[in-house]
């Protein structure tokens, strides 16, 4: 447990004090996790991965996913740490057999995102750097729901707004969580509970 405290810990110190921009009326905290900048200290990604292989049940976990690109370093990692295969949800058609595609819309942009190698029966758990709104997992998770996917367990490493609350209270079936909690206040990253 001092472990996990310690971890927890790295992480909530790492995202105070991480600059803010502004994208239209949206604020967008710019942290090593979400965005690959600054530099990110290789004991911030052990400890969120520390929380992660930690905090998860992997009995019966076929797969590991996640979506382009941020979430991609905490895949690898936990891929590694566990000894799961791992696959990558892309931003761009591949055209391979039964790939299929998915619509979302995070807090500035809308876009769409393509799902190959993953099958009905699979207990996947997924790993992403963050959720705002829920405009990219919510159909994500749905879309897998619909394609007979069983989702284990779903970890994001950093919540900002309301996107995880929303998800757990429509769909408590879903197993949402995260790792740290921020709020923007006055233009600083806070950490809440």
């Amino acid at each position: 447990m001092a472990a996990m405290n310690d971890a927890l810990r790295i992480l909530e110190d790492s995202l105070r004090g991480a600059p803010i921009i502004w994208k239209g009326d949206y604020p967008y905290f710019i942290h090593p996790i979400s965005d690959g900048i600054p530099r990110m200290d290789p004991e911030v990604l052990k400890a969120a991965t520390e929380l992660i292989v930690g905090t998860t049940d992997w009995e019966g976990v076929d797969l590991i996913v996640s979506v382009e690109a941020m979430g991609l370093p905490l895949l690898a990692s936990v891929g590694n740490a566990t000894g799961i295969p791992t696959v990558v949800i892309r931003k761009r058609s591949y055209g391979m057999d039964g790939e299929v595609s998915v619509d979302v819309s995070t807090g500035y942009s809308n876009s769409t995102i393509f799902i190959n190698d993953i099958f009905p029966g699979e207990r996947i758990v997924i790993v992403d750097d963050v959720i705002s709104t829920g405009g990219t997992l919510e159909p994500l998770l749905e879309k897998l729901e619909d394609m007979g996917v069983i989702l284990h367990d779903v970890v994001i490493a950093i919540e900002k707004g309301e996107g995880r609350e929303r998800l757990n209270r429509e769909r408590p079936d879903w197993p949402v969580r995260s790792l740290a909690r921020i709020e923007i206040v006055d233009g600083k990253v806070e950490i809440s509970e």
